[in-house]
């Protein structure tokens, strides 16, 4: 179902003007208005799911399926070095639009974009007290 108060579901469902670079039944491509790097792209879904945990699977799995398919078509067109697949969830993960959307991000060598963390390093009881939380064992 389409939210008339979500930015991104106005943009996805052409209601407002885009840079689409791919649409279909189920989605909208459109290039970022403030692009981490040259051909920054978002899919947007055209139903509205929050983040992650309401998409249905078979949508999320239809859009890793179109992300590959783009990640492709705009390395070989941009000449691409490398390629991000960012998708946030929440504030703390740093999602600023309650709308699912996965960011497609061409990459340069000496592009200055930096999406990387600063690991960490857990003690060997720590990680196995995560596995135990997570698989219950």
């Amino acid at each position: 179902m389409k939210d008339d108060n979500c930015i991104f579901c106005r943009l996805a469902n052409g209601d407002i003007p885009t840079r689409t670079i791919y649409e279909d039944d189920k989605f909208r491509v459109i290039l970022d208005n403030g692009p981490a790097t040259r051909g920054h792209a978002l899919i947007l879904p055209k139903e509205h799911y929050a983040n992650i945990y309401e998409i249905p699977e078979d949508v999320a799995a239809d859009a890793m399926v179109l992300a590959k398919k783009m990640a492709v078509m705009m390395t070989k067109k941009l000449g691409a070095e490398g390629f991000n697949l960012v998708q946030n969830n929440g504030a703390a993960a740093g999602q600023t639009v309650l709308h699912f959307h996965l960011h497609l991000i061409p990459r340069y060598e000496n592009d200055g974009q930096n999406i990387l963390w600063k690991p960490t390093q857990p003690s060997d009881a720590e990680l196995d007290e995560t596995l135990k939380v997570l698989t219950g064992d």
